[in-house]
């Protein structure tokens, strides 16, 4: 039994980790997505059988999903890259910005009140399934070229938003990406590498804005929970192999589809908790 945690719930959140541990990593391989879009409302919810202040749950839950995040991206990146889906020249020019938006995003998500991080999670979600499900994709992809400034505000905003998230660059950047023209399996396979520039400094500053901070579950580093971080990394670098090759065997309307239908199902159930816990 870890301390101040008692067995039920122990294995409870034992059992929910792995789980969100083997979908996320498929998730992440799939759709270029670092698996925090499901492995964040899942701890989450994990987090509450605890009895932990519902204030520094979401916090926790963003911080051990960036943590996890920098492995899953390594895998589910290095497939996509081995497929030629990841392309260097787009990394180059949108990584610098990426991470300045990534310490931004991380530092707002680091000191504000955690119902806040919820409500951020569930519109961005909710946009974003839409936008997925019901535009219509373009026939032949051809990428759009635009300013340095233009690249600048999109990176900026894809990392400050998937801090305050915990997730990956795909939920924000495989959207965006396929809008400006990019094919959807290179728009994810280069996301997936994202996930990777914005898991390693995030995870840093949530770690140590939440140290010291009081109420925090045993084994946490700040806002990053090692013990959870143990359980998910090894199941969801694993299984996003298997997520790479779903990824590269399904059309493309049909990763469009599942991509939006998960989100939109995701972005519902942060709802009900922002409405039912912040009340």
């Amino acid at each position: 039994m870890i301390a101040g945690i008692d067995s039920h719930a122990l294995i409870e959140l034992t059992a929910l980790a792995a789980v969100s541990g083997v979908f996320g990593g498929v998730l992440a391989g799939l759709l270029g997505v670092g698996g925090g879009i499901v492995i964040v409302p899942t701890l989450y919810f994990a987090l509450t059988l605890t009895g932990m202040d519902p204030a520094l749950t979401m916090q926790v839950a963003v911080g051990t999903s960036l943590a996890t995040i920098v492995f899953t991206a390594l895998s589910s990146s290095y497939g996509h890259y081995r497929r030629g889906a990841l392309d260097m020249a787009l990394m180059r020019r949108w990584v610098p910005w990426i991470v300045l938006g990534v310490i931004f995003g991380s530092l707002v998500g680091g000191y504000v009140s955690g119902w806040v991080l919820v409500a951020v999670f569930a519109t961005i979600a909710m946009i974003v399934a839409l936008d997925m499900i019901l535009r219509r994709p373009h026939d032949a992809a051809e990428p759009r070229g635009f300013s340095t400034p233009v690249w600048a505000i999109l990176g900026f905003l894809t990392g400050a938003i998937s801090a305050m998230m915990g997730i990956g660059g795909g939920t924000v950047g495989v959207p965006i990406l396929n809008f400006l023209g990019y094919d959807i399996r290179r728009a994810v396979g280069t996301s997936a590498a994202l996930g990777f520039v914005i898991g390693v400094p995030g995870a840093i500053i949530y770690a140590a804005t939440g140290l010291g901070q009081p109420g925090l579950p045993p084994f946490s580093l700040g806002y990053v929970n090692l013990f959870l971080a143990a359980i998910i990394i090894p199941l969801s670098t694993w299984f996003a192999v298997y997520g790479v090759r779903l990824a590269h065997s399904i059309d493309r309307r049909r990763l469009r589809m599942a991509f939006g239908v998960f989100l939109l199902l995701t972005s519902l159930r942060m709802w009900i908790d922002l409405m039912t816990g912040a009340s």
